[in-house]
């Protein structure tokens, strides 16, 4: 009973709009760009740190893929955004290597061991 409507006459009104909002979508796209590429997560290229131990004042310090160990203990070592490393027995000084930061918790450890890892709550 309906017949199709026959389309609409392509007027001037109509081709302004859809340029119109072709221009808007762009721009918005544009707009948007710089900040959805940002939220994109960075790929670095971190090279892997070499295997380093040593003996300083008398504690055996090991930093390797696994972490780094005082006397077999773990230590926990955070990496900050520069690139400098802290630790979790003196997080108010970054240090530039993780076997510094090993370096820097025997002398705040002094005769003191590390308690063995905590488990890690989630």
């Amino acid at each position: 009973m309906s017949a199709a409507s026959p389309a609409a006459p392509l007027t001037r009104r109509a081709v302004l709009r859809t340029a119109f909002t072709a221009a808007v979508l762009a721009g918005t796209a544009a707009a948007l760009a710089p900040v959805l590429r940002a939220r994109r997560p960075r790929q670095t290229v971190t090279p892997a740190p070499l295997a380093e131990e040593e003996t300083y004042r008398g504690r055996h310090i090991a930093v390797d893929v696994a972490g780094v160990r005082i006397d077999g203990r773990p230590l926990h070592v955070m990496r900050r955004a520069d690139g400098s490393y802290l630790s979790g027995i003196n997080h108010f000084e970054s240090y530039s290597t993780p076997l510094e930061v090993a370096r820097a918790a025997v002398d705040e450890l002094g005769t003191a061991q590390l308690a063995f890892a905590a488990p890690h709550h989630g």
